[in-house]
């Protein structure tokens, strides 16, 4: 996405965008989780969880593109090019969320079609257990792509302050 101008206000598009994906990327594991374990919630929020794994894809691809950007125009520092470097560590997983959102929202729609067809039939004429099963299955998959996305952005965010501010303040509070 060269010539593209990463700006906002005067503001360096990375550093705003950040902050969406910091929030939306554990939010939606969470939420992968929950309606993964719970028939209830997946009745309910399949449909905004899935268009919300899918709006993290494009936005966490804009971040990184914006973060490189932004690397281009602040001084050359090792700090700056590990973050930078680990930023694109998270697309991986982000692809993940959007993989197992997917999956959930299958599942979700075979088991409307279900019910629609008998109040008491499983998806697919599965049994009970099997239904079961699959859930669980599905709960420990969003698990462990929650718990990954989430701990790779922290990784990421750490060294990105630490870019930003390691020895730019005082541990005294200054004179005004």
């Amino acid at each position: 996405m060269e010539g593209i101008e990463y700006e906002f206000a005067g503001l360096p598009l990375h550093v705003l965008l950040v902050h969406v994906v910091v929030v939306m990327t554990p939010a939606v594991g969470l939420a992968l989780v929950l309606i993964a374990a719970w028939p209830a919630a997946r009745r309910v929020l399949w449909v905004p969880v899935l268009l919300a794994a899918g709006a993290l894809l494009p936005l966490g691809l804009v971040t990184v593109e914006a973060g490189k950007w932004l690397e281009q125009r602040v001084p050359p520092a090792p700090l700056i090019q590990t973050h930078t470097a680990q930023g694109e560590e998270i697309v991986p997983w982000l692809i993940w969320l959007l993989v197992v959102a997917v999956i959930i929202a299958a599942w979700a729609v075979a088991e409307l079609i279900a019910r629609r067809r008998s109040a008491d039939e499983a998806p697919r004429g599965l049994g009970r257990g099997a239904v079961v099963a699959a859930s669980a299955v599905l709960a420990i998959g969003a698990l462990v792509v929650a718990a990954g996305s989430t701990w790779t952005l922290v990784r990421i965010g750490e060294s990105g302050s630490r870019a930003v501010w390691e020895g730019s303040f005082s541990d005294e509070p200054l004179e005004r």
